[in-house]
Formats: C-alpha cells, sequence, structure tokens
C-alpha cells in the first residue's frame, strides 16, 4: 500500500483512532498490506476485524497483533496494546480505504484499471490479462477468486506509486455489489463476459443477474472503453446503457477483436487472433497456439486481448503472454493424472454454461477409442432452475455419448436419473452418496487411455476428488 499516516487513514474512513498504551502518534504512517485474515498478518499489516456467520474476526485480534499488525481496524474498542481504529462497519472501511488509496494513485497519472465481471470466466480472463500487462509494466491482479467486498478492495489496497495496471475481478451475488466495487475503482476499461444462470438463485433470476452485470458499464466515462461478449445477446444489450467506446470480441464476424480456424485438442486450442486497425484498413491477425484446455476458454482469450488492445499492447506481446498460460487457475480444467489415465479437474464453480462447456470439452479432446467418463456434483446457487437445469445437464452428457457417467451428492441426484431416462443403461450412469464410495469405484474402474472430467460447484467439495484421482494415477 502506499505510506499513510493513522490520521489519514482514520479520515478516510470515518474512523475515531485509539492510541491509549501505545507509543505511537497519528502521523506514524504506515506501508503495510491489508486482509481480514489473521493468518495472513505479518508485520506492518492493517488488520480488519470482519464480524463474519460463523465467527468473528474481533476473536482473531490477539493473534494478529502477536503477528505484528500495526493498526487493527474494529467495531469495538479492545484490549489490545497496538493502534486501534474504530469504525461502524469494518467491511465498509476496508472499502473506503481501497477507494482513498486508489484515488490518490490514479491522481499521479500512471494507474490504469480493468475491472471484470460475468457469469462465467472471470477468474480465467483475469489471469490471462495479467500475464500480458505484467510484460508491460508493474502489475496487480487478486489470487484465486478474490472479486468481491472483501477481496477486491483488499487486492486495490496493493496498488503502490508505481504500479501501471490494476485488474480487478468482480463479482456479485446480488443488486448494487457491482456498483460498489466499481465506485472504489472507477475502471478504464469494463469487461462484461457472459450473462448465465450462475446464482441465480441469489439474484432472484436471470433478468436480475443481468441488471446487476450491467452495473460494470453504466458508471463509465465517454474516455473509458466497455469490452462487451458480442455472441451473448444479454450482453450486447449493454451497449445502449453505456457512453463508453464499445470494444466488441466474440467469435462473430462482427466483433472487433475475434478468433477463427479454431482447432481443440487434448493439449489446448489453437486459434487466430484478429485485432482491428489502430489506423484504418485491416487489423493484424496472428496464430494462437493455447495450452488452456477447453474452446470455451477462447472467449475469455479474447477477452483479455480486447482489454489488453484498449491499453495500447501491440498483438505479438499480446500473443506470446497468452501462450505462456498452461492453467487457467488451480481446480480450473486443471489436467492431472499421469501417462495411463488423464484426469481434468475442473471442480472449482460449476454453472450449467460451464458444465455444458467441460462436457463438450471431454467429448472433444478424447482419443479415438478411448473412454470418457465424467464425475458429476451439485451446482448451487440455481434456486428455481436448480431442478431443470440439473436434468438438462444429465441428458446432455448422454447426448454427447460420454461413456461414463458417475453422479456424486444427493443434491445432484437428478443428472443420474435423467441421464437413464435419456437412455443411459446398464451401468452407463452410476450415482454415488459420497466422495469417498466414488472415488473406490474409480480407482479400481479405470483403466489406461481413459479422461476423466471431475466437476462441480466448489461447496460440493469435488475438487479434492479431482485430486485424489489425479494423484492416485500419476
Amino acid at each position: 500500500m502506499i505510506a499513510m499516516t493513522l490520521a489519514e487513514i482514520a479520515a478516510a474512513t470515518r474512523g475515531t483512532l485509539l492510541l491509549d498504551g501505545t507509543h505511537v502518534s497519528p502521523e506514524t504512517e504506515i506501508t503495510g498490506l491489508s486482509t481480514t485474515d489473521s493468518r495472513e498478518v505479518v508485520p506492518g499489516t492493517i488488520f480488519f476485524a470482519k464480524p463474519g456467520e460463523v465467527t468473528d474476526g474481533h476473536l482473531f485480534a490477539p493473534q494478529a497483533v502477536e503477528a505484528g499488525a500495526a493498526l487493527v481496524v474494529v467495531d469495538h474498542p479492545l484490549e489490545l496494546p497496538v493502534p486501534q481504529l474504530l469504525v461502524e462497519d469494518t467491511v465498509v472501511a476496508l472499502g473506503d480505504l481501497a477507494t482513498e488509496v486508489i484515488a490518490r494513485v490514479r491522481a499521479l497519472g500512471l494507474l490504469k484499471i480493468v475491472g471484470i465481471t460475468g457469469s462465467n470466466g472471470k477468474t480465467t480472463t483475469k489471469n490471462l490479462l495479467r500475464a500480458v500487462l505484467e510484460q508491460v509494466g508493474p502489475t496487480i491482479a487478486p489470487r484465486a477468486s478474490f472479486n468481491n467486498e472483501v477481496g477486491a478492495p483488499v487486492t486495490m489496497l496493493q496498488v503502490t506509486e508505481e504500479t501501471q495496471f490494476l485488474v480487478a475481478e468482480m463479482g456479485a451475488s446480488g443488486i448494487g455489489e457491482i456498483a460498489r466495487l466499481v465506485r472504489m475503482a472507477r475502471p478504464d476499461v469494463g469487461v462484461v463476459l457472459k450473462v448465465g444462470l450462475a446464482h441465480a438463485g441469489e439474484f432472484g433470476g436471470i433478468e436480475k443477474t443481468l441488471q446487476a452485470k450491467t452495473e460494470m458499464v453504466t458508471d463509465l466515462l465517454e474516455s473509458d472503453v466497455a469490452v462487451l461478449n458480442q455472441d451473448d445477446p444479454r450482453v450486447a444489450s449493454m451497449a445502449d446503457k453505456t457512453v463508453a467506446r464499445v470494444l466488441w470480441f466474440g467469435l462473430d464476424d462482427r466483433a472487433d477483436v475475434r478468433a477463427s480456424d479454431i482447432v481443440s485438442d487434448r493439449r489446448g486450442t489453437s486459434f487466430t487472433l484478429h485485432l482491428p486497425s489502430r489506423d484504418g484498413g485491416e487489423g493484424p491477425s496472428r496464430p494462437v497456439r493455447f495450452q488452456v484446455l477447453g474452446e470455451h476458454h477462447v472467449m475469455n482469450a479474447l477477452a483479455a486481448a480486447a482489454s489488453a488492445y484498449t491499453l495500447d499492447v501491440d498483438i505479438d506481446t499480446i500473443v506470446a503472454s497468452l501462450q505462456t498460460v498452461k492453467t487457467a487457475e488451480r481446480w480450473r480444467m486443471e489436467v492431472m493424472g499421469g501417462s495411463e489415465v488423464t484426469v481434468i479437474n475442473d471442480a472449482y464453480n460449476a454453472s450449467p454454461d460451464s458444465m455444458s462447456a467441460a462436457l463438450k470439452t471431454l467429448a472433444q479432446i478424447a482419443e479415438p477409442g478411448a473412454r470418457t467418463i465424467a464425475v458429476l456434483g451439485e451446482m448451487s446457487e440455481l434456486g428455481e432452475f436448480s431442478g431443470e437445469e440439473h436434468d438438462r445437464i444429465g441428458l446432455l452428457a448422454v447426448r454427447l455419448g460420454i461413456d461414463q457417467l458417475v453422479i456424486v451428492g444427493p443434491a445432484a441426484r437428478r443428472m443420474h436419473i435423467s441421464a437413464i431416462n435419456e437412455g443411459s443403461w446398464d451401468g452407463e450412469s452410476l450415482y454415488f452418496d459420497t466422495q469417498d464410495a466414488a472415488f473406490d469405484h474409480l480407482k479400481g474402474a479405470l483403466r489406461p487411455g481413459d479422461t476423466v472430467l471431475v466437476k462441480s460447484s466448489n461447496s460440493a467439495g469435488l475438487r479434492f476428488l479431482g485430486d485424489r484421482l489425479g494423484e492416485s494415477f500419476s
């Protein structure tokens, strides 16, 4: 974080400094990072004691102080020998501090900010864009999926006076949450990837999801750029909701940034990247050998390329950087196993769109004559759409000709029933209540040449089953 005095931090968060019993003054400077996790505290850290549904960060403040926290942000005073900042809401204070830091660094004229949202692909696109922008200048991007009211400002607070690019992943489970993050960072480039059924149960339906994702572009300025998915009609409708210049990406020939000649296999996807001209005439194009597994990730690569293009990155740097990325993220189309059995662990998140894309990839990359096995768990947060969407995935697996369907967990059982009803019989679809039972079956049933997809929402935990299978056949 940039250097700020305790007094400046208090002013930014509308808090009250409690310095009794300490040996510091309001003019003492803080430069450490911020966190709500006491296990991440190192000397100089600002610890925000965030109340939670299960526990309360205030209970862990003593551990934070012991680890070297320079400031503890609280909603009630604690008996601790360290400066405390008393605020009404520690999460709001975290966002207020991020807003102030971003504004100060922006005023220096170097920092450019890209905000990314969408029902699927945010983390992959963020990682791809980070790989590109790091070749140009100092870049900050969130780790894992730090994209909510806590993770996003924690990432923003990592910027310094030297930071040239901030890639801010912005997720939401309700109306107004993306707007709040946009107000913190005020992106120069707002990216919307897709509007699908992910989290539709929390939002209250697909139209509410569209309303929430549109918040990414409504506050952009005329000097900003909205990077929108030409192929998604809901995203395309956002062009009428922003005054920013629109740059389209997609497979549609009308897209400004597009891909052609797409060929996928188990080593990744080859395609030709087309960018618009910067000075009129026909724009440049280059072949790309993209190592991230799954044709659906080409759209994420296009979104990253379009964002980099708006920031004046040349096509050769974009292509070279995209080709270095081998894995989208831990547990996202992560290839495991060994020479005999290939395990694709894609069980960090699952929505109907991403589940469909993963199954199509499995069917597409299988070697001739080799078996395909899909180990599937629950798609969470679908609300009223849950039953019919689980049914649809069961039907799709059969229609794609997946050789073996293994369904795990009661919440996903409808996929098994739908597969049987569609025409899967004689053990082609199996159901297991637990991961252990599924693992025991698969450990004995898998044979050389098999390709196994493990896919579920994070809450279902099948990523750990994927890890066990990958380790067993490595």
